[in-house]
């Protein structure tokens, strides 16, 4: 996982600690079930975390780094390689076990990879957000 999703996980847990206050004080038993349920998946979440920075003199593609691509027709894309739980695709960031972070693991600036029936070379790694 890497900070920012770590991060995330933080703030929900304090998110749902102060629903639950809430709802405990309004007598609320189906709020406090819903949060109580989502307390202990966040809170299992961060206990099996697992922090990943990527080393910045790394010249292959791994987990937390940003990879710039392009396609056989010049179109670029920028991702940036994430936990399951943090992956946004909207913003630019993809999960660990989708098939383009699968298909880039372990590749170098200027290799190709085939993902669903496109070509993409890629141009540029990064180890920063």
């Amino acid at each position: 996982m890497t900070a920012a999703g770590l991060a995330m996980i933080e703030a929900e847990l304090g998110r749902l600690r102060e629903d639950m206050a809430r709802a405990e004080a309004e007598s609320d038993r189906e709020r406090v079930a819903l949060a109580a349920r989502d307390l202990r998946y966040w809170t299992a979440r961060r206990e099996s975390a697992e922090l990943s920075v990527p080393d910045a003199a790394s010249d292959v593609v791994r987990f937390g780094m940003t990879v710039a691509l392009e396609d056989e027709d010049g179109k670029a894309a920028r991702w940036r390689i994430v936990g399951e739980d943090e992956a946004d695709p909207a913003k630019g960031s993809i999960s660990h076990v989708s098939p383009m972070a699968q298909a880039l693991f372990g590749k170098k600036t200027g290799e190709l990879v085939a993902v669903n029936g496109r070509e993409w070379e890629i141009v540029g790694l990064s180890a920063e957000a």
